[in-house]
């Protein structure tokens, strides 16, 4: 096992916040294996990348030889986490948690080694609690500590609905923690409430306290806002490789650099050495085709990610599409002929439509014959008219 200094510099790369440091610290000093858990509510079929910042950080725990406990979260499925949002989710059946929890477990073992991590639902103690127990956890938090969270505040101050059901969630991944008896506990940004009041609920059942680690949430496709699929800014896990190539390929050369500290598995010397060899005039495109390969090896094979640069190389590299073009943010779904004369590839909407009609307009290569589809929000593209005229188009 490497040094405690060794261990948190791994803990720490791409980290936001340790809670506390100074006790994790304590418990690596110790020598025994920490119980990292980490919680994922079954509510969407598919994971995508932004889902895996957390699952690599539980691969690095695994690969320094801790204990990974994830948790597939199909009790708290069903209330729906209220984090971020603005009104009551409907919750799904158990039909649809079980459907979606049987394809996570095949999803993360592509990062996570199987015969090393232990997969748990916490429906296995949820379900056995009984009213009076639930009366008995809910009598632990006050409603003035439920409205220290933002979300609830808001909706709160707005006299927007808050259903009940909605304030055991954040109690009762506060009790997974109590029967995990978690080491530490890993969650984005936007569950630092969640995450500490495990720490309490822990206390308060007299358990050792877990540290709480959270991560950055990654941006999508366009750079601005979080990753999601009803966003359609994605590259998801299941993704075709020549899919995943194209999309991780449209990132931005400033935004390449977060996914490589989040996504990647190179080392931090590595990465600094890209930065380098970008700073002393290497093409940015070449260290985005390298992070392209590694994730399709990861999600599928190495074979798939040479026959994805290959297919890549075919379809752009011979069609010449320059490394520097305008760039330009729009707002809102607009029409394609728009989209162009906007953008200065075309004299006027009417240019546009026989542009297309004439088969001289593509998007990331690829030739578009509907002038008058929708390009939706969410996504940036290459939008190329003739030979010559190129815009990089990023549409919030």
């Amino acid at each position: 096992m490497k040094s405690v200094k060794e261990q948190l510099a791994i803990i720490k790369r791409g980290a936001e916040e340790i809670l506390v440091e100074k006790e994790l610290i304590e418990k690596l000093e110790s020598g025994k294996p920490l119980r990292v858990k980490a919680g994922f509510d079954p509510t969407a079929a598919d994971l995508h990348l932004g889902h895996t910042v957390l699952i690599n950080k539980l691969k690095q725990f695994q690969d320094l030889g801790h204990e990974i406990l994830f948790l597939i979260g199909d009790f708290t499925a069903m209330i729906g986490d209220p984090t971020g949002k603005s009104q009551t989710r409907p919750p799904l059946s158990r039909e649809e948690i079980e459907a979606n929890a049987a394809t996570y477990k095949e999803q993360v073992f592509k990062i996570l080694d199987p015969a090393k991590t232990k997969v748990v639902f916490n429906s296995e103690w949820m379900s056995k609690m009984t009213a009076e127990d639930m009366i008995k956890l809910a009598g632990t938090v006050t409603v003035a500590r439920m409205l220290e969270r933002n979300d609830f505040s808001d909706r709160y101050q707005s006299n927007t609905p808050i259903a009940i059901h909605e304030f055991l969630y954040p109690m009762v991944q506060g009790y997974d923690s109590v029967a995990l008896e978690a080491d530490i506990e890993l969650g984005g940004t936007d569950q630092k409430f969640n995450l500490l009041m495990g720490r309490t609920l822990q206390g308060h059942f007299g358990k050792s306290q877990q540290c709480t680690l959270t991560m950055p949430i990654l941006e999508g496709l366009d750079g601005v806002q979080k990753m999601s699929k009803s966003l359609n800014n994605y590259i998801g896990i299941k993704d075709e490789p020549n899919d995943m190539f194209g999309k991780v390929m449209s990132v931005s050369d400033e935004l390449m650099w977060r996914y490589y500290e989040l996504l990647s598995f190179e080392s931090i010397e590595t990465i600094e050495g890209y930065k380098q060899a970008v700073a002393d005039g290497e093409n940015p495109r070449n260290i985005k085709v390298k992070l392209a390969m590694e994730l399709i090896a990861r999600f599928h094979s190495e074979e798939a990610a040479q026959s994805a640069l290959q297919d890549f190389e075919t379809r752009f590299s011979k069609n010449a599409i320059p490394d520097e073009m305008p760039e330009f943010t729009f707002e809102g779904e607009m029409p394609l002929a728009t989209l162009l004369k906007d953008a200065g590839l075309v004299g006027s909407t009417s240019d546009a439509h026989r542009m297309t009609k004439q088969g001289a307009v593509k998007i990331n290569g690829e030739k578009v014959d509907d002038s008058r589809a929708l390009m939706p929000t969410g996504t940036t593209s290459v939008y190329q008219v003739g030979k010559r005229k190129f815009a990089r188009v990023t549409i919030k």
